[in-house]
């Protein structure tokens, strides 16, 4: 029997190979990804073997940029961690805005974000600055549900946040755009949420808190390192490289891993000392799952290309009346970032984009990847979630997600906010 559609079967088969690996046979996802590949290539009769395992490995190298970005980057957040500065910086925050709730509030929420803009990963976020102000947030008055849910949230806008959106990149990569132009983008997609996430999510509890005790004890703890310069210095050398690739790039031109290398080799002179052996391969061993799943999302993509599901896609798409396209878009990037945010980028986020292509790419692409964030708040996996609660000590992660499932409807209700807004944006950001 003949299929009229053969791109809508091949598209169900791979999605189905991979939910079963993925959710039966509990794979990892990576893993699982790459089994839906090699299944689709050879039910889409890609050829020989040497042409099967050629496509696999060009896919597994798509995102070999990224990747390396990922991984100097998490060298960075974990050098900046074994010296202190974290545990200082966050002390000094704390105490500069004690006296103003409100500022508190938004610092709090900023030292959550940074390290997933640093690295792309909300899972860094969580398990970094994350952990770091979690006791700080329970000592001022909210409960471990609340905290787990701050937590949640921040990392996801951090994850989207510049300089580093792992989901835009995918985005990016899919459609042949260079990642060039989104920093202003992905500020007005996460900076409003990060400042009405703080005020609703942090401020109401903080602002009764009266046990300054507790919190002196905290912070000493967080202080065992006093904040220097020298202490500073990989932070420092950070953005004045950044700086000066952006502004003069005709004489500065890096890239973003040998920049962030170059600031991780500073905190040598931070005046403190930690294992660079030690530090590293924590770094990539917590960076690899991240890495894992880009290669096999890379697999994935270049399989659903050769064989016509990506075009099966992009058509389907296409043809979507307006309301139900931007209802595709809050409904369906989230539910299949189930199973990967950086997977719902690549495998939706590219055919909504074509399918959005009367509105400003740059700025669609940045509220595409902001809603397939919400990836990774979606069970079973929920990696924000789950890693949120555990931090916080709280076993059971479906509280925490309930606790932000308000939070979530108005992040997807403003990413399709700046699509429909996307072109009176570029009109006044370019």
């Amino acid at each position: 029997m003949d299929w009229f559609w053969p791109e809508g079967f091949y598209t169900l088969l791979m999605i189905g190979t991979f939910a079963f690996g993925a959710f039966a046979w509990n794979l990892p996802i990576a893993v699982a990804m790459a089994l839906s590949a090699i299944v689709g290539a050879l039910a889409g009769g890609v050829g020989s073997l040497d042409s099967l395992l050629r496509h696999l490995v060009e896919g597994a190298f798509g995102y070999v940029n990224t990747i390396m970005v990922i991984c100097s980057a998490m060298i960075f957040m974990k050098v900046i961690q074994r010296t202190g500065l974290l545990d200082s910086l966050s002390a000094w925050v704390i105490r500069r805005f004690r006296r103003f709730p409100a500022l508190l509030s938004l610092g709090i929420m900023g030292i959550i974000m940074v390290p997933g803009m640093i690295t792309g990963s909300s899972t860094a976020a969580v398990l970094t600055t994350g952990a770091l102000v979690s006791p700080v947030l329970m000592t001022l008055g909210l409960s471990r549900i609340a905290t787990a849910a701050v937590v949640a949230m921040g990392a996801l806008l951090g994850m989207i946040a510049p300089p580093i959106s792992i989901p835009a990149m995918i985005i990016c990569a899919g459609v042949d755009i260079p990642y060039v132009g989104f920093a202003v983008p992905l500020l007005i997609c996460t900076v409003p949420l990060a400042v009405v996430y703080a005020l609703t999510m942090i401020y109401p509890g903080i602002r009764r808190f009266s046990d300054e005790a507790a919190l002196e004890a905290q912070l000493r703890q967080m202080e065992s390192r006093p904040l220097t310069f020298r202490l500073l210095l990989p932070v420092v050398v950070l953005v004045v490289l950044f700086a000066l690739e952006q502004f003069v790039p005709e004489y500065v031109a890096l890239g973003m891993p040998v920049i962030f290398l170059l600031a991780s080799a500073a905190g040598f002179l931070s005046g403190t000392r930690w294992s660079f052996m030690d530090t590293v391969t924590e770094a990539v061993n917590d960076a690899l799952p991240v890495m894992g799943i880009l290669m096999g999302v890379g697999m994935f993509i270049q399989i659903m290309t050769r064989i016509g599901v990506q075009g099966f896609v992009v058509v389907s798409a296409l043809s979507l009346p307006s309301w139900a396209l931007y209802a595709g878009i809050a409904i369906s990037m989230p539910l299949f970032g189930a199973v990967s945010a950086f997977g719902s980028a690549s495998v939706l986020g590219v055919p909504f984009l074509l399918a959005l292509l009367n509105y400003n790419s740059i700025v669609v692409a940045s509220a595409l990847s902001l809603v397939a964030a919400l990836g990774d708040l979606m069970p079973p996996t929920a990696l924000a979630g789950i890693f949120a609660a555990q931090v916080v000590g709280e076993e059971n992660y479906f509280p925490v997600l309930k606790r932000c499932i308000v939070p979530s409807v108005l992040l997807a209700l403003w990413g399709i906010a700046v699509i429909l807004m996307s072109n009176d944006i570029a009109r006044l950001i370019y």
